[in-house]
């Protein structure tokens, strides 16, 4: 026989981002909720010899806007064009 407790279920939702570089902060809400859509969470660990330390571990959570003045020099579009 399994026997089982019930629990409250708990639950967080999103009410807001700030992006690390601006500092500047979107609620959902904003402009549709685009802004939120458009945010670029950025996750990793540093290997051996990493610049940003070894097993590091790396969060960064950034706006379209500013992703987009850090890297509009060098990023490719490879979306699939139409013939």
């Amino acid at each position: 026989m399994i026997n089982r407790e019930e629990y409250p279920a708990t639950h967080s939702v999103v009410v807001s981002m700030q992006c690390d570089k601006c500092k500047k902060t979107y609620t959902v809400e904003d402009v549709g909720g685009l802004e939120t859509q458009e945010f670029h969470h950025i996750m990793f660990k540093g290997g051996y010899g990493s610049v940003f330390g070894d097993g590091a571990r790396v969060d960064c959570d950034l706006c379209q806007h500013c992703l987009y003045e850090m890297i509009k020099d060098c990023y490719r579009d490879v979306s699939v064009k139409e013939l």
